[in-house]
């Protein structure tokens, strides 16, 4: 479904399709809130949660969450566009000021930020190709550098990488997996 707006500026009643808004209002807003909340609940996890113990690695308790944003981000890339990609990443990075430790908040807001534009950029660049491969290769891309960023900065030491990047990796799968069963559901809807 594609939206379209009236060009009023010309008066000429030509109309114009808006690209960035194929989805309706209330799944655009669930996705927004999906998205920044589970950054809040990264953010929060990585403060007040110790390292979740899997045989003998240790993952940081936001990762799970932190993993979920980057599909989220896909999601809102559909829902909004570009633009308002960058309005998320924004309001993110700003509510990890708010609700982590000064060392987590700085940690994030730095890989985050990061993590996400790459993200985009490949999501963007392999959108057309295959909507799951783009979703599977800007969330590698994104945890990866993520990963990297964050484990250092927030916690001093590369010691967690190895759980950060199995979390964001097992978070990927699940969701590009949720994404694979939504899609088989929608093609099946539209043959009948």
């Amino acid at each position: 479904m594609q939206t379209c707006t009236r060009d009023c500026a010309s008066g000429a009643g030509r109309r114009r399709v808006n690209p960035a808004a194929p989805y309706g209002l209330a799944v655009t807003v669930a996705v927004l809130a999906a998205y920044v909340g589970t950054l809040v609940a990264a953010n929060w996890a990585s403060t007040h949660c110790d390292p979740l113990q899997v045989g003998a690695i240790a993952v940081p308790a936001g990762t799970l969450w932190a993993g979920m944003t980057f599909t989220l981000r896909d999601g809102l890339h559909e829902a909004v566009g570009g633009r308002g990609v960058l309005g998320a990443i924004a309001a993110g990075a700003a509510l990890s000021w708010l609700l982590a430790s000064p060392q987590i908040a700085l940690a994030s807001v730095l890989a985050f930020t990061t993590s996400e534009l790459a993200g985009t950029i490949v999501y963007r660049r392999l959108r057309n190709w295959s909507v799951l491969g783009a979703v599977t290769g800007s969330n590698t891309v994104g945890f990866g550098i993520d990963s990297v960023l964050f484990v250092p900065l927030a916690f001093g030491s590369f010691t967690l990488l190895p759980g950060q990047i199995l979390g964001k990796a097992l978070a990927t799968g699940l969701t590009v997996a949720v994404l694979i069963v939504v899609r088989a559901s929608q093609r099946r809807e539209v043959r009948r």
